[in-house]
């Protein structure tokens, strides 16, 4: 794929083959998602007291990638879940476990996954192999929130410290979670057509009514870093606003939210009621899933903000433009764009990543 001009006042946007075409979908998933860190959950929700593995599969309907959280003597490891023998699946549901036992076999691993015994395979040679372990994939902690990777091109501690600066003083491993306002949205369109509009308030007085009653246009501000970035909101009239500790960066203005992306395909979007985490999760080519967590901080808050009702008219405006988008694409006549050098900074910012792990 071709570079992005590093002038946003010159560049132009990806071609729109990369939201169309299917071959760069299946590239996209070695050339990007097997190269950046991925949100996992909370560690207390996960792994609760009683429990030491949680199996997930990482992007069920995308990479497929089967792994197992482990925690042993508060030491956290993500492991391969597929037995180096025949592939079966080996742990199947949270549970508490003494080591790690393959039900089709007998193989048998240690939670460090290293291979313990093997039924019937005394007369085999040059075994075990260090092919015959379970491979360990990084893992890093947040603010109690897990992430890992399957093999990052970035140290994870770069994502940590450009959120510290912020919302590092806030006590988010305390935040309760609420399921009960969890969702999940099917949208009709390519992943990163999702990540485009989350990444520019351009839109904003233009498609939602609501939240541009609420936000400051005119103070919106865009921050890029190198693999995340944030676009800041103000507060408008009586919308409730951060008390920032004095020595903050930010102290004096009256921010009400922080609005983070992580390349390539998360959203922590920071309100003074908590948290929602949007994980952007690709289907195919032209359908994409989107799911919404939630973490309370202050719920009076967040109840007299009627928060639930905010955010799902706010979501539906995006699917609204993000699957007109989707089909625009489509249009002989369209191949790229430009960008708004006052308001676009993150999608820039965003296509140039693209560009970059993709080749360009």
């Amino acid at each position: 794929m071709k570079s992005i001009d590093s002038n946003i006042k010159k560049a132009s946007t990806i071609p729109s083959s990369f939201y169309t075409e299917s071959s760069f979908f299946e590239s996209s998933k070695g050339d990007i998602f097997d190269k950046t860190w991925h949100w996992v959950g909370k560690k207390k929700e996960i792994l609760p007291q009683g429990v030491n593995s949680y199996p997930f599969f990482l992007y069920d309907k995308f990479l497929a990638e089967p792994l197992v959280l482990i925690e042993e003597n508060e030491d956290l490891r993500c492991l391969s879940n597929v037995c180096t023998h025949r592939a079966f699946l080996l742990c199947h549901h949270p549970a508490q476990l003494r080591n790690i036992t393959c039900a089709y076999h007998g193989r048998r691993f240690g939670l460090d996954g290293q291979m313990q015994h093997m039924p019937e395979f005394k007369e085999a040679e040059d075994f075990p192999r260090p092919c015959d372990h379970l491979t360990s994939l990084p893992v890093k902690v947040w603010k109690d929130f897990i992430f890992t990777a399957i093999r990052p091109d970035f140290d994870f501690e770069i994502i940590a410290n450009k959120l510290n600066e912020r919302i590092g003083f806030l006590d988010m491993a305390n935040y309760r979670y609420a399921p009960e306002s969890d969702k999940i949205y099917h949208v009709n369109a390519h992943w990163a057509l999702y990540v485009d509009n989350f990444l520019e308030g351009f839109h904003i007085p233009f498609v939602h009514d609501t939240l541009a009653g609420m936000i400051d246009y005119g103070s919106y501000v865009t921050e890029c870093y190198d693999f995340l970035n944030l676009q800041i909101g103000f507060s408008k009239g009586d919308t409730p606003y951060f008390d920032l500790p004095e020595g903050h960066m930010d102290y004096g203005k009256k921010v009400t939210a922080y609005y983070y992306w992580i390349f390539p395909n998360l959203m922590l979007n920071v309100y003074p009621w908590g948290m929602q985490v949007n994980v952007v999760v690709p289907i195919s080519s032209q359908s994409t899933k989107v799911y919404f967590y939630h973490y309370i901080a202050d719920e009076d808050l967040w109840k007299s903000m009627e928060g639930e009702h905010v955010a799902e008219k706010t979501q539906r405006e995006d699917e609204w433009v993000v699957e007109g988008v989707q089909k625009g694409l489509k249009s002989r006549f369209y191949d790229t764009g430009r960008f708004s050098p006052a308001r676009e900074q993150g999608v820039h910012h965003f296509h140039s990543l693209i560009a970059q792990f993709m080749g360009g």
